[in-house]
């Protein structure tokens, strides 16, 4: 049975505090803590769109303790996606403090990326982004002092500051070996296993099928559907176009090496055209 795209889903059916279950239970499963979603806030760094130009779709709830988790998907490929990162995380932590507030008020943020494009080089599916200290002598890792933790209520300096999980979907091989595994699977294929047991995934299996939207929902999920096929085309077309460019360069330039060659062991010039290709103006400048 195939299922609503979770990048389309998140973008309006789970906005909906009635399928906030869903996301707590992707949320639970990837941090490994229970999270229950308080409200969904809008942001600078939110907007809900109805075109489809910016390749992202992006949610940020509030939890009942207070944390702050943007979830955010993106389709085609972004070199400066890293920083992106950064830069929404560091947004939201200015966004949700008051000028004169104590620094100790700032939100823990959770900051996901579900990505659908190569980004940087690993082999993994799932990367954690945790801050930490480490002595430059001694190599020991900075700790809260017992005040600091009772203070705070925290235990580690990594719970001040922003956590990254950066889902790459393209690179999970379809063998799930546990629950976070199953999500993975559902945002890779939109399907949901029938022996599926994450939390979340049996109200989502339930909830996000296709034959549940409306005729004006299908509509522009069709639309939206059409677009990301597209998007994919031209960005397949890019890849091989680039691809074909580069080996081209490479022909060219191995002519250019073997003429160079032929240049310095005294070879004619007519002769060196003849066996390379190139033009006597290429030869001359070379």
């Amino acid at each position: 049975m195939k299922h609503i795209r979770f990048d389309w889903a998140i973008k309006r059916i789970l906005r909906d505090k009635a399928n906030h279950v869903i996301l707590e239970g992707f949320l639970s499963e990837l941090l490994e803590q229970s999270i229950k979603i308080e409200s969904i806030l809008e942001s600078e760094s939110n907007p809900l769109r109805e075109d489809n130009k910016f390749n992202r779709v992006d949610i940020l709830a509030r939890s009942t303790q207070g944390k702050l988790l943007l979830i955010e998907v993106q389709n085609s490929t972004e070199q400066d996606y890293f920083h992106r990162m950064l830069y929404g995380a560091s947004t939201l932590i200015a966004e949700y403090i008051n000028r004169g507030e104590p620094y100790q008020n700032i939100k823990k943020v959770y900051s996901i990326h579900i990505v659908y494009f190569p980004l940087g080089q690993g082999q993994d599916y799932i990367y954690q982004g945790k801050q930490e200290f480490r002595g430059r002598h001694l190599e020991d890792r900075l700790k809260l002092s017992s005040t600091q933790q009772e203070l705070f209520n925290l235990q580690e300096i990594a719970d001040i500051f922003p956590e990254y999980y950066l889902l790459k979907v393209n690179n999970f091989d379809n063998q799930t070996q546990d629950c976070i595994d199953e999500w993975i699977y559902f945002l890779k294929n939109s399907e949901i296993k029938e022996e599926f047991t994450a939390q979340g995934l049996a109200e989502a299996k339930e909830r996000l099928r296709e034959e549940y939207l409306s005729d004006e929902e299908w509509a522009i999920y069709q639309r939206y559907l059409k677009d990301k096929q597209y998007e994919n085309s031209m960005m397949s077309t890019a890849k091989a176009e680039a691809e074909l460019l580069g080996w081209q360069r490479g022909q060219q330039e191995e002519k250019q090496n073997i003429a160079k060659a032929m240049k310095q062991a005294g070879s004619p010039i007519e002769f060196i055209a003849q066996v390379t290709g190139l033009s006597l103006e290429d030869l001359e400048i070379l």
